[in-house]
């Protein structure tokens, strides 16, 4: 091509291209807007938006998915900058009113103004765990607006950027959330059910166990695999529905993402199900998943051990206390005169003057109960039985200790578990746990 002839052409494509650039789209008219005016018109469409649902709007607000659970949150929004909230934060449902505004600064955000069951969540003075001293339970109460999708109203926490979304509430949302707490309950577990759970998946063709530990306190759960070789474990915060709960993060099997989880009140179990033959279920079982020789530091011929319960100290608040074993404490002190109350349990493991429990109280004498240590090597267990109170064998059990007594006298043995975590000090803490009844004692480790 001759000189000219390229001069021409680079001509005419610099001629052509305004006209190629000139046509408007969506974000070149979003552009035109100046900041100031994109964020008004943002308020506007989150002020209108919030009003729009004929029963408000539903969060289940996760904040911190790695220690805490979720919490059921319902919304109705009235023009005139008020709301009225209800959560299952604990067992007050009940509806109250309080005030909202929509907020432009950097972006748009929704902020309740004025205390409401929102904030339970983000009260530092209020925690669940010493770990969250200071932190409450990581909430929030101002949500930025990062706009819609399927209906819902998708908002981002302002202090973690976490993700949170709005659903249209219906009535029975709001009729139903007294359930929650009754949901609650079910997962928790009752006297009347083992203490021992598992989460078991299926892929379809293949099951793998879990051992499964909740705490109520931070509606946190735990799953660790038994199998050897196969490390697998699902750690998630639970919510809680009228029909079960949900989870999150989800169990994923086989790349199936699994969430919610039916209730069954035959069994007590908790399933999730996806599809071809994926499932995932929470349920009872009699016994630990893992059996440990943990037990074997009581038995006669081993060191001197003591190991102590105390109801006023950290061993109280212990999560792995069942709540057969803090009634029996509670039934303890309801049957004793004005003044005297039980101050601690111990077990007092091959002394020199014997093995016995002793209750040691406040306003009365201490009991020993002298006790022979029976190993069953075939179950993992030591069976406590009975010898003498106060070396005299000829006298009964005192009724206001018997109920409570005979639970550590299970002639089925007791599991005895060096327990991972502590409390507050560094003494090993130890559980007790009878083989059959819900009844679980937490202590440290003295000696």
């Amino acid at each position: 091509m001759k000189a000219k002839n390229i001069l021409n052409y680079l001509v005419l494509i610099i001629i052509s291209l305004p006209f190629f650039g000139c046509s408007s789209t969506d974000a070149e008219q979003k552009f035109d807007q100046t900041p100031t005016e994109r964020l008004n018109a943002q308020k506007k469409e989150l002020s209108d938006l919030l009003l729009t649902s004929e029963y408000g709007w539903k969060a289940v607000y996760f904040t911190d998915n790695t220690i805490l659970g979720g919490y059921t949150h319902l919304f109705k929004f009235a023009a005139d900058g008020t709301v009225q909230m209800a959560s299952d934060f604990d067992s007050d449902t009940k509806t109250y009113k309080s005030e909202y505004a929509v907020q432009t600064g950097s972006t748009v955000s929704l902020t309740f103004t004025t205390k409401n069951r929102i904030h339970l969540l983000s009260d530092s003075d209020s925690y669940p765990i010493d770990l969250l001293r200071g932190k409450g339970y990581l909430g929030d109460f101002q949500f930025l607006y990062y706009g819609q999708e399927n209906g819902e109203i998708i908002f981002k926490t302002n202090r973690t950027v976490q993700e949170l979304r709005f659903v249209k509430a219906t009535a029975a949302d709001w009729a139903n959330l007294p359930k929650h707490t009754a949901m609650e309950q079910n997962v928790i577990g009752s006297d009347a059910r083992p203490l021992f759970r598992l989460l078991e998946t299926n892929d379809g063709t293949t099951k793998h166990q879990f051992d499964f530990s909740f705490t109520e306190v931070t509606r946190f759960a735990e799953a660790n695999s038994i199998e050897a070789g196969y490390s697998q474990s699902y750690n998630m915060g639970i919510a809680y529905t009228p029909t079960g709960i949900i989870v999150s993060p989800a169990v994923v099997v086989k790349d199936q993402k699994l969430t919610s989880f039916v209730y069954d009140d035959t069994n007590g179990s908790f399933t999730a199900t996806g599809t071809n033959g994926v499932s995932a279920v929470i349920k009872y079982t009699d016994k630990p998943l893992v059996l440990t020789d943990d037990y074997k530091l009581l038995l006669p011929g081993k060191p001197y051990s003591r190991f102590g319960y105390y109801p006023d100290d950290y061993t109280a608040d212990a999560p792995t206390n069942s709540k057969l074993f803090l009634a029996e404490i509670d039934k303890i002190n309801a049957s004793l005169p004005a003044g005297q109350s039980l101050a601690y349990v111990q077990l007092y493991m091959n002394h020199s003057v014997g093995t016995f429990i002793y209750y040691y109280f406040v306003g009365r004498p201490a009991l020993q109960h002298f006790v022979d240590v029976v190993e069953d090597p075939v179950g993992k267990k030591i069976i406590l039985k009975h010898k003498s109170w106060n070396g005299n064998t000829t006298v009964a059990t005192p009724a206001f200790l018997a109920s409570f007594d005979k639970n550590l006298m299970d002639p089925n043995g007791l599991y005895v578990k060096k327990e991972s975590f502590k409390l507050y000090y560094n003494n090993t803490v130890y559980t007790f746990t009878s083989s059959s009844s819900p009844f679980r004692m937490t202590t440290w480790q003295l000696n």
